[in-house]
Order: structure tokens, then sequence, then C-alpha cells
């Protein structure tokens, strides 16, 4: 990775933890900044009129409007929200959790244990719940007039972490009457209230003058949903937008020079190639093994994706405590070519199979080209397939594929990596596209939910993606750097986790 980019992104992380120091938890008053209007281009659009159970519920966390239980604080542990304080009970299924006073709802309405009791009972309740509480058996209950108690079927030491899951979040009673999804506009919590929603295209926002906490940068901001990025960066540069997300690599030296403050910081999120093992040729190790060493990650990140993401070493990278950074060797070409012969394969029987992708994210087919050359140097034949995911997604599942480059978070929807590992790469995993099964790494995953010690459980997570790497399961390729964009705007804080609220604290400074 460029030197300057380097610097860039220890700044960026930097910044996080100063600004987080200077945030504060609870109690919090005055406003933040200016009046101002702001109008702000972000990349993903609600996916089904803000539903928290079609993982909605993170874009109006990031919006400033619905608030859970917990957040997460820098250090990747659970933090008051909602709830001011928890602890385990006397029954290890059981947690308690003390709500805060004098929370009222956009509507008016008082944050109460029933109102708690009815937003998660209602989404708990739904056909497919948040992976977050998907399967524990969950259970919730108000205790007193001040707080409610969540039961699992089995002990479970991350239920604070779980209750920091956007798609948590506590709407007010009004919001879940009658049998229609529940109504988002002015039933959150937050320091913006949704006013006006536009479909996929825009919302408004007003701050919430109310707020119990730190009061929200701006007066109102108007969001606008911009899927291509070269769109959004021309309306930052023009200025037709204060903020944007999601900034393509190539046009942020052009943002700088006019001005922009560009920020780049790492994610929660690996660009993994998948390597079919239910079948040959990837059930034999030394063709995956081969493969692996076929592929040069530093030039992928640095050269290929100008700087774009970080070479990856296995699934965790910098945006996670537990995550490695010392970057991966780059390609053996002589040792991919070594491999495969000893697998049978070579000039007179040369492997060939094929790779898909799909163009939801723009670096996707140029990865899949890059690497389909790499893969040719140590004489294997790739034929590249670029479809909709939605598609292929059935078919990776069932074991029709060779190799299959996606893009996943390895966080799910909560801060703590138990759900990823088990259900992409445990025997019995619901996601398990490489089709891996080890009973190694099943004993070891089969551990965490009776590890209560952060620092044991992050060793753990650890200790699972160093035997993925071990085991050539697939080629972690790349973590992608988050990018964003703001001029005549101060607050941006930049959130590896992506669980924390983008807009509220950003306030114009040209205004």
């Amino acid at each position: 990775m460029p030197r300057r980019r380097v610097a860039r992104l220890v700044a960026a992380m930097a910044g996080v933890v100063v600004l987080a120091a200077c945030a504060g938890q609870g109690g919090r008053t005055g406003a933040a900044g200016t009046d101002g209007e702001l109008t702000v281009a972000l990349q993903f659009p609600p996916r089904a009129a803000y539903a928290f159970d079609a993982d909605d519920g993170a874009r109006l966390q990031s919006l400033g409007v619905a608030e859970t239980l917990t957040t997460v604080d820098d250090a990747v542990q659970p933090a008051p929200g909602l709830a001011t304080s928890w602890e385990q009970t006397a029954d290890p299924r059981t947690w308690r959790f003390v709500l805060r006073q004098g929370v009222t709802f956009h509507d008016g309405s008082p944050l109460t244990p029933d109102a708690v009791v009815t937003a998660l009972g209602h989404i708990a309740g739904v056909t497919a719940p948040p992976r977050s509480i998907r399967g524990i058996g969950f259970e919730i209950a108000a205790d007193g007039a001040d707080a409610v108690r969540i039961t699992t079927a089995e002990p479970d030491p991350v239920v604070p972490l779980r209750m920091s899951s956007g798609n948590l979040g506590i709407l007010a009673p009004a919001a879940y009457a009658g049998e229609a999804q529940p109504s988002v506009i002015r039933t959150g919590t937050g320091p913006y209230v949704l006013d006006t929603v536009n479909g996929t295209d825009s919302a408004v926002l007003v701050r919430n003058e109310d707020y119990w906490g730190t009061k929200a940068g701006a007066a109102r901001v108007t969001v606008r949903y911009v899927p291509d990025p070269q769109s959004r960066a021309l309306a930052l540069q023009a200025g037709d937008v204060q903020f944007a997300e999601g900034l393509p690599v190539a046009s942020l030296d052009q943002l700088r020079s006019a001005g922009v403050d560009v920020a780049e910081y790492p994610g929660a999120r690996t660009i993994e190639l998948l390597l079919n093992q239910s079948a040959a040729p990837f059930s034999d190790l030394r063709v995956r093994q081969a493969v692996t060493k076929a592929i040069d990650r530093p030039v992928l990140a640095a050269q290929v994706l100008s700087g774009a993401a970080a070479p990856a070493a296995d699934l965790f990278g910098a945006a996670v405590p537990w995550g490695e950074t010392a970057p991966p060797p780059g390609a053996d070409v002589d040792g991919a070519k070594a491999l495969l012969a000893e697998a049978g394969y070579g000039p007179g029987r040369p492997l060939q199979v094929r790779l898909w992708t799909f163009p939801n994210r723009p670096e996707m087919p140029v990865l899949a080209g890059a690497i389909q050359s790499m893969l040719a140097r140590a004489g294997i034949g790739v034929e590249v397939t670029v479809g909709d995911y939605a598609a292929q997604e059935p078919e990776v599942l069932a074991g029709r594929f060779d190799m299959y480059l996606n893009s996943r978070s390895y966080l799910s929807d909560h801060a703590d990596a138990t759900s990823t590992l088990t259900s992409d790469y445990t025997c019995g995993g619901s996601y398990n596209i490489d089709h891996y099964c080890s009973a190694a790494y099943d004993a070891l995953i089969d551990r965490l939910p009776t590890v209560t010690d952060t620092a044991e459980r992050r060793q753990l997570f650890a200790e699972a993606a160093r035997l993925l790497t071990a085991d050539a399961v697939g080629v972690m390729v790349v973590h992608p750097l988050n990018t964003a964009g703001s001029r005549g705007v101060s607050g941006f804080r930049p959130d590896p986790l992506g669980v924390r609220p983008v807009l509220p604290p950003l306030s114009r400074t040209d205004a």
C-alpha cells in the first residue's frame, strides 16, 4: 500500500479514538455545531421500506433515527444505549437490562419496559428474525418499572453485544399497531426524527430537540440514496451534497484538490475466493494451496485496487482488535506449479475451473479478472462469469460451482465473530459456501458459547482464523477500505464496525 495512503489510514484510525473520547456517554446535553441544513449522498438505499427484518435497521441506526439497548465502544465492547447497565442473573440464561430514564420516543410517548418488550418481541416473532437473535431461543419480559429480562435457550455470554444490532432498534408502541409493517416515521428515539420518506430515493430527517443525549449537529438533513459511486463523488465535488460515503478510489485525489476532506479507514469485511471442497479439484488440499500461492494479494490491494484495500493474511483485518495486520506473502508461482504437479495437474493435464462473482460491488469483476491472470501464470485456466448475486447464491450453497469471489462482513450484524465463524465454516453452517468440514475447527467453535472472558474469546477468534488459513479453506484476498468525503462539514467519525450513527455528529461549518 502506498506510504501516503498508510499515513492517511493511521490518521483516520487515530481520529476514531480521539472523537470517541470526546463523545462521552449518558446524560449529555447541548447542541453541536450550527443549525444549518445538510444534504448527504449515501450508498445503500433501504431494502424493504426500513424493515428491521430486512436488515434495514442498520440504516436507521446509521441515520441516528432508531436506537438499541446497547451500542459498541472503540474496544468492541458493549456500551450503554437505551439501557444504562446490565448483568447476568443467577440463572445464567437470563440477562437483566436497566433502561435509561427520561427517554421519550419521537411521538412523545415514554420509553418503558413494556415498550421494549413490544418492540423486541415483535422482531423476534417475524418469519426471519435478525441474525443477532436467530436460533438462540430469545425471550423478553418486563422486570419492574425500569428493566427488562432477556432469556436465551442456553447461557449466552454475548447477549449485551447482540443487543447492539441495528436490526434490534426500539420503536414506539404505536409503530406496531395493526398488522402492517411497523411504522418508522416519527417513532424512534434517536437524535434525528425520520420525517418523510421517498421510497428508495431519499428521506428527510429533522433534529430531535428533546433528545436525551447530545443534540444532532444539523437542524435538517436531506438524505439522497445514490447507488453509483461516481455520481456520489461528482455530487460532492460540485457541492450538491456536503457528505458522501463509498467514494471511488480513482476520484479521491481529485476530490482532495477540490477541497473535500477525504477519509479512508478499515471496514470489517473480507473479499474471499471461496473454493468448493465438496468435489474435485478443490477437495484436494494441494490444489487449494496452489491457488493461494498463485495469487499475489499485495499486488491486488496496492495496484489492482489502487490502495483501496489492505491485503488479507487471514479472515480478520485491522477493523477488529483480534485481526491480523501483517501482510501476506506475494505470489509463489513456482511453488503453485509444484503443488499442482503433485496433485496430478500440469501441461499434459491442465486444470480448468470456473470463477463466479457479481457486479453489485464494482471491485468484484475487476478482482476476478486480475485473479484469472494470476492463476493462468501457474497453469490454471479460469473461466470468469459475472452474474446476479441473487441467482448465484442458491447454486453456490448447493455446491454447484468451482470458485466464488465473495464480499462478506465478518461481524454479521453485531460485533462478535461467532456468528460468521459458525455459519460460514462449520460442517453444518447455513452459509458454508466452501463446503468445508473439520472436526477440529468445529470443536474450537463449540467452545465459544461458554467462554465469557473477552480476551479468551478473541484468542479463539484468531485461532479459528489461523486454522482456516492452514487448511487453505479459501483465499482471503483483501480487506476493502471504507471511504467518505465531506466539505464544509465537521464531526465525521470513522466507524470501522459500521454500528454507530454516522449523521448526528455532522454539522455545517460554512452555514
